[in-house]
This record gives C-alpha cells, sequence and structure tokens, in this order.
C-alpha cells in the first residue's frame, strides 16, 4: 500500500511539474506577442502619435531607436497576423528547454535585424514589424539543432526546416517589394549567433 501511494504521488508531481512548466512558458509567451498587440491597436486608436516613425530608418542616428521599437510597430492587422503564427509557434519552441533561450534567440534576433536594416536599408525609407524576429527564432532553433547534436534540439530543427525552409530562403532574398529582407537576413544570422553563443543544452 505505502509504495501504491508514493507511485500515485510521484506522478501527481511529475504533472503538477509539467503544468507549472507549460503555465509559465505560455505567459510569458502570451505576455510578449500580446505587448506587440496592444502596441498595434493603440497606434490604430491614437494616429496622432505616428509610432511607427520609430521603426528603424537606414543610416540616421535617430534611427537606431528601432533596433528596439521596430518589432512592436506594424503597418496593418494583415501584416501584424502574418507574423503572429510564426511567433507562437517558433517563440513557443524557444522556451525550451528553459525560459532564457527564449530571451537570447529574441535579443539577437532583435539585433541583429535591426542592425543589418540599419546598415543595409535603402535611404528614407523605414523598417517595421516582427518578422525579423520569426526569422530569428527560426534561424536559432535550425542552429542549436546544428550546435548542440540534442534530439529533441535536432527534431525541433528539422520541423522549422521543413516548415519555414522555403520561406526563409525566399524571404531573405531582396525579391518582394516593400518587403525588408533586410530584417529577414539580420534577424536569422542574430539567432543562429544566439544559438553558438548559447550552445549548452
Amino acid at each position: 500500500m505505502p509504495q501504491d501511494s508514493t507511485r500515485r504521488s510521484g506522478t501527481t508531481s511529475t504533472s503538477d511539474s509539467l503544468f507549472v512548466q507549460l503555465k509559465a512558458r505560455g505567459l510569458v509567451l502570451a505576455a510578449f506577442v500580446g505587448s506587440i498587440w496592444l502596441v498595434f491597436f493603440l497606434s490604430v486608436a491614437l494616429p496622432f502619435l505616428h509610432l511607427n516613425r520609430h521603426g528603424v530608418v537606414p543610416r540616421t542616428l535617430g534611427g537606431l531607436q528601432g533596433i528596439l521599437f521596430a518589432p512592436w510597430l506594424h503597418a496593418s492587422m494583415m501584416h501584424l497576423v502574418a507574423n503572429t503564427g510564426g511567433l507562437l509557434i517558433l517563440g513557443w519552441l524557444c522556451t525550451w528547454p528553459r525560459i532564457a533561450n527564449f530571451w537570447q534567440a529574441t535579443i539577437g534576433a532583435m539585433l541583429g535585424a535591426g542592425l543589418c536594416a540599419w546598415l543595409l536599408g535603402a535611404p528614407y525609407t523605414v523598417h517595421i514589424g516582427a518578422s525579423g524576429l520569426v526569422f530569428g527564432y527560426a534561424g536559432y532553433l535550425v542552429a542549436r539543432g546544428y550546435y548542440t547534436r540534442h534530439v529533441l534540439a535536432m527534431l525541433a530543427a528539422l520541423f522549422v526546416a521543413a516548415s519555414y525552409g522555403l520561406t526563409m530562403l525566399f524571404g531573405v532574398m531582396p525579391i518582394y517589394p516593400g518587403v525588408s529582407w533586410q530584417s529577414h537576413l539580420g534577424g536569422a544570422l542574430g539567432g543562429i549567433l544566439a544559438a553558438r553563443l548559447g550552445r549548452p543544452f
């Protein structure tokens, strides 16, 4: 009888621990993506604030602020919706095995996307949107699988490559008018670098 009780208690403890981990990651991701939606609704409700002017403006001193702000700025609802799926799916994968991995990927993608857009973008353009983060998460996950050789990391890398491979390939090429391929390229490179610096799994 005591053994049965211990076994049930251990099972309950494991399920509780998994629930806590899932909840923590869900809250972090919901808060992060939710903040991006909140800023969009704020920009729609208060258009006189002209929030989108705070994006990356290539090779201008003031345009450097966009490195931090651009992921929260979107030109339209369609623009935001197009990025949300990737943020949720790839962002969720980045939260494992530790939530710190998500922040590593996010910081690497933001810096990479912003700096690349600032350095390579056309003059007098403004680069906004979270697609650089999406490319950064994808780059991070693929690179982490390569660097760590951990089974789960490699499975995640294969999933990303199969699901987003063509999108990433064409997204970093200057073939779509009005699309910041510079942010995509920089985000992917930033994610790869973040995975390289944080190799321990």
